[in-house]
């Protein structure tokens, strides 16, 4: 049995065993990690089966959960993350996500409470809402330490849920409650302190998915997008990514809907469900770029901290979500792929 387990040991991503030097090497276009990426790991792995998901018990090759939203997540001491994190004035936040493992919660408890008392970060949480049956669990990480918290949803609809996650592919997690533990975080943590994962590009329309955000924004919960990468040996290893014109789309509509600058009801679709009509002029928001970088938990200066550079598409792939803000050149790239000359 192997001894290098949660919460004495602890996955982080390629980028932030590059950042903390436990890797050498250096980033396309010389970007950034600001959000440190942790994620507690378990011989057991995820009880999860949900078929997008590189942590999946469904995943055909091993060992699971080596890979994770596309990168490798090399395993390292607690401690040493801990004081690798001193001195490094790049880094605004930790995010700890959990697994669905049975002793996920007291663990991630301790986790919090190790890193608020050897850091000076702000701490996110990324649950796993089927381990949260009430709100103390939740309590009990903000009274630990974490300030916010993430729901990863990740499917647009119910059906599409059920097929991809639960009932249908022996997954034990159920999209109703899912989404009362978004209202049960948004109770503990306060309206916009809670956010929802969606992925892009599972099979939804771009009306469904829209519909989602608008959701989660109702609920007071901001969407933090991802662009549907085909994890290796998970049953949707040939699925393909959703074509750019899609994803940008879609970016838009969530830094409108989010930025409460308008809502999905004066968006408009055409008969299969793409949005066709943003219910105000987008132009500026194309030139601004801003609607194109990552989405995430902030740091302590309101801006996104979490933006986990090239976790939807390799290096030399367009980027989808930008870990820097665009420059001149990406943003005739951008108009191009949303088909604006």
């Amino acid at each position: 049995m192997n001894q290098k387990v949660s919460p004495e040991y602890i996955q982080t991503s390629l980028a932030a065993s590059l950042t903390l030097g436990f890797q050498q090497g250096s980033f396309h276009r010389n970007a950034k990690l600001m959000g440190l990426n942790l994620l507690l790991h378990y011989d057991e792995g995820c009880l999860g089966k949900c078929h997008f998901c590189g942590l999946s018990r469904s995943r055909r090759d091993a060992p699971r959960g080596k890979t994770f939203i596309r990168v490798d997540w090399p395993l390292y001491p607690l401690e040493e993350i801990i004081e690798r994190t001193k001195g490094k004035e790049q880094i605004h936040r930790v995010c700890l996500s959990m697994i669905t493992h049975a002793k996920a919660v007291q663990d991630t408890l301790y986790v919090i409470e190790r890193l608020r008392r050897g850091t000076d970060l702000p701490i996110s949480v990324l649950i796993a809402p089927t381990l949260i049956r009430h709100n103390d669990s939740l309590v009990a990480m903000k009274k630990a330490g974490a300030d916010r918290v993430g729901i990863a949803i990740d499917v647009a609809t119910p059906e599409l849920f059920d097929r991809l996650r639960g009932k249908d592919v022996g997954g034990p997690h159920q999209w109703e409650h899912y989404w009362n533990v978004v209202q049960m975080a948004v109770n503990v943590f306060g309206r916009f302190h809670s956010g929802i994962h969606l992925i892009v590009g599972l099979s939804e329309t771009e009306k469904e998915m829209v519909a989602a955000i608008q959701k989660g924004q109702s609920m007071g919960a901001l969407t933090h997008l991802f662009s549907f990468f085909p994890e290796k040996g998970s049953p949707m290893e040939k699925h393909p990514s959703p074509p750019l014109a899609q994803y940008r789309r879609i970016q838009l509509a969530r830094w409108i809907i989010n930025g409460s600058l308008g809502s999905a009801s004066q968006m408009k679709f055409d008969e299969k469900g793409r949005l066709i009509d943003f219910g105000m002029d987008v132009e500026p928001l194309i030139q601004a770029g801003e609607a194109f970088m990552t989405s995430g938990c902030p740091g302590r200066d309101g801006k996104v901290a979490c933006n986990r550079p090239y976790g939807n598409e390799r290096p030399s792939e367009p980027i989808r979500n930008f870990p820097f803000m665009p420059e001149k050149e990406d943003i005739v790239e951008i108009r191009k792929q949303l088909g604006i000359l």
